[in-house]
């Protein structure tokens, strides 16, 4: 192996991690070009914040001697390298690589990338990957790896459970993971905010469905009905209204992206903070998990199992559209392939 390089392997989300890729967000210096000084401030103020929780999180990581990898930004703050022109003329920032989930994927030691399209898409994980793992990782050419979705797909050792609202084709199945038995679910898209399997036997989850029974058999399932993603749905209605546009050069004086970002800070913060428990948690090993919040249902469980929760609030997390496990990617656990289910 080449000098300085990561072997990768991962094969259950809750061994014990030894290597953790961490995202990153815009600096403060990003939005300096913001006309509007109070949409400026108010990002300028997100960033920071944002930067401040990852660096919690990564004090966190780094008691339990877990190597932190990130992603780089531009160190000379030439953003516009990040500009992207759509066929249409319409400018519009490359969003930065806050969450490697969305765009990464390992399965023991195999790592997939899913890719965005667009000719003058700046591939920060693609980059990033090259540096820790080396130019040749498995699939990275290979067309099929853009409908292998990381945070719809569950690893729990001999087996894979993946989302079924991608409709994935069995060839996909035969050719990447023939040694694994591989389930279909149905939660919606991404499960790592619907369930997280914390240690062999316990699974939280917002949604009673109706599989665990016969893919988790034998396995306690605590549901919280109404947390996470629906109390903040009338925040995320407005994002959708508004549709991204506080991204887009030259709608800062728009009304609507006003209402948008002081919204979110105003009101939602606060209440994100308080009230909302996210399973998008990261589990560090089958005794120690990191989550948002504290929740009394949640964390009596993990004290019936020997688990110690760990919070570090993500404030921003629904503005960015990314809890614990979704900014994170376990590079590396330590053990084998087990068959839980023997």
């Amino acid at each position: 192996m080449e000098n300085n390089l990561i072997e990768i392997s991962s094969h259950a989300g809750f061994q014990p991690m030894e290597i953790c890729l961490v995202g990153r967000s815009y600096p403060p210096e990003f939005y300096s070009k913001i006309k509007n000084s109070n949409i400026r401030s108010v990002m300028e103020k997100i960033a920071i914040e944002t930067e401040e929780d990852y660096q919690t999180l990564i004090k966190i990581l780094k008691k339990f001697q877990i190597q932190i990898e990130r992603p780089t930004i531009l160190a000379n703050n030439n953003f516009e390298e990040y500009m992207i022109i759509r066929s249409d003329g319409s400018r519009w920032y490359q969003p930065p690589p806050m969450n490697p989930r969305d765009h990464l994927l390992v399965v023991g030691n195999q790592i997939f990338i899913n890719r965005p399209t667009g000719p003058t898409y700046v591939d920060f994980f693609d980059s990033v990957i090259k540096r820790i793992v080396g130019k040749k990782y498995h699939a990275k050419d290979c067309p099929d790896t853009n409908v292998i979705n990381g945070p719809s797909v569950t690893r729990v050792g001999k087996d894979l459970y993946f989302d079924n609202k991608y409709g994935l084709p069995q060839h996909i199945f035969d050719t990447y993971f023939s040694n694994y038995r591989c389930h279909n679910v149905t939660t919606g898209g991404h499960s790592d905010g619907v369930f997280c399997p914390v240690t062999p036997g316990l699974i939280i989850s917002l949604k009673d469905v109706p599989t665990y029974a016969d893919t988790f058999p034998g396995w306690e399932v605590v549901y919280l009905p109404g947390q996470s993603w629906e109390k903040v749905r009338p925040f995320l209605d407005l994002k959708i209204k508004n549709g991204g546009k506080w991204w887009i050069p030259g709608e800062e004086m728009n009304d609507e992206v006003t209402n948008f970002v002081n919204t979110w800070m105003n009101d939602w913060t606060g209440f994100v903070e308080e009230t909302v428990f996210d399973v998008n948690m990261l589990v560090i090993n089958e005794k120690n998990v990191i989550c948002n919040n504290y929740n009394d249902k949640v964390f009596e469980a993990l004290s019936r199992h020997g688990v110690t929760p760990h919070i570090c609030n993500f404030r921003h997390r629904y503005f960015w559209d990314g809890g614990l496990h979704c900014i994170t990617l376990d590079l590396k656990r330590r053990g084998p392939c087990l068959d839980y289910f023997a």
